[in-house]
């Protein structure tokens, strides 16, 4: 099913991150829904178990999950220049959208209002990632166990505890279950590579390129978690030790990365941009997106032949099943958010229903609830 790697055109691959960059709002359990929705559902480059030993593997090494997702999607389809075309093309919209508002920030000191916007993309994204548990949950929770399981790292995710440490929790009791417990350090340790080391002498940082580069590298290299982790790693590093942000303009990036499509990660080029126009953008999005292109180029020339393991095939079923049950810990959450009235409790059921019965292509939906946020927010207004 999957194509040898160099054997296949790079521009599907290309076309279909460069509309997943364009449209992919709602954050990284929207984004992994609807990779899964194009590449495993509508053009079968993976299937299930691909797609969540891939999906497991982004979720034990640091930064951005679904660009991560993307550049494993791309080295399986085209190798290492498929890797590079795919996260590449999932990052590159992103930057570009958000370069414009923060060129506008820059000019005119405010943030367009996309609120009623986001008020009709929610509930379509819930919509798609609640589909797409429902698809990955008959692969992941194939047994009473696993689904046990998965129930345990829900409510440890509900409990606040720490999404890394329920990941690796899950693997190693699927490990110890099945009799397997030689699995070793250095097992653990190719799935999860030690982050690079901070910047040396970052006291003596100064707000340029350069400086942009290596802190956002550093924290490219080192960030597990959401999106509130970021904008506590961006609220450490450039308002209170560096002194390069104010608060509100900490919180303008993280609102821009919030209502702009791809990679939240790309609040990155705002940042940059703010501090030093055009080639600060550039620089700070290199930086916190060039350790993934490494980690998964790493990551990813191993990851099949540790399958092979029955050991680390036990750990990754494990990790499989809690990577589950984060997205729907996070389905939930955005349900909270999304479901506020009648008119959105509408949109997420139509989404719900078109997916089912007439597969309309997610990407479009997104679009359709966009406009539809839009049409109620001017009828309101």
């Amino acid at each position: 099913m999957t194509a040898s790697p160099g054997s296949t055109s790079l521009a599907p691959l290309a076309a279909v991150f460069l509309r997943l960059g364009a449209t992919a709002f709602g954050g990284p359990a929207a984004h992994i829904a609807l990779m899964h929705d194009e590449v495993v559902r509508r053009r079968r480059w993976l299937d299930e178990a691909e797609f969540l030993d891939l999906l497991g593997a982004v979720n034990l090494i640091p930064g951005p999950n679904s660009t991560e997702l993307a550049m494993h999607v791309g080295r399986r389809r085209g190798g290492w220049r498929g890797l590079v075309v795919a996260g590449t093309c999932f990052i590159v919209p992103a930057m570009l959208i958000t370069a414009a508002f923060a060129a506008a920030y820059v000019r005119y000191g405010t943030l367009p209002s996309a609120t009623f916007v986001m008020h009709g993309i929610k509930p379509v994204v819930l919509a798609v990632v609640a589909r797409a548990v429902l698809d990955l949950a008959r692969r992941a929770a194939s047994s009473d166990g696993l689904r046990l399981l998965g129930l345990l790292a829900i409510g440890a995710n509900f409990a606040g505890v720490h999404e890394l440490l329920v990941l690796l929790v899950a693997g190693l009791v699927v490990v110890a279950a099945r009799r397997r417990w030689r699995l070793g350090a250095a097992g653990l340790g190719v799935l999860w590579p030690r982050a690079a080391p901070a910047a040396a002498a970052a006291a003596a940082l100064t707000p340029g390129a350069t400086g942009l580069f290596l802190v956002f590298a550093k924290i490219g290299a080192t960030l597990f978690g959401s999106g509130y982790v970021l904008l506590a790693y961006l609220r450490a590093d450039f308002v209170e030790r560096l002194g390069w942000l104010t608060e509100a303009q900490l919180v303008d990036a993280v609102a821009v990365g919030q209502f702009t499509p791809g990679p939240l990660s790309s609040t990155a080029t705002f940042v940059g941009y703010v501090v030093d126009g055009p080639l600060g953008a550039l620089a700070a999005t290199a930086g916190i997106f060039l350790p993934a292109f490494v980690l998964v180029a790493l990551s990813g020339a191993l990851l099949q032949r540790l399958r092979a393991s029955r050991a680390v095939g036990a750990f990754l079923d494990g990790v499989n099943v809690a990577s589950l049950a984060l997205m729907v810990v996070v389905a939930v959450q955005l349900g909270r958010a999304a479901i506020v009235d009648v008119p959105t409790a509408g949109l997420a059921v139509l989404a719900a229903v078109l997916l089912v019965r007439w597969k309309v292509n997610p990407a479009w939906l997104v679009l359709g609830g966009a406009v539809a946020g839009f049409g109620l927010g001017c009828l309101r207004g």
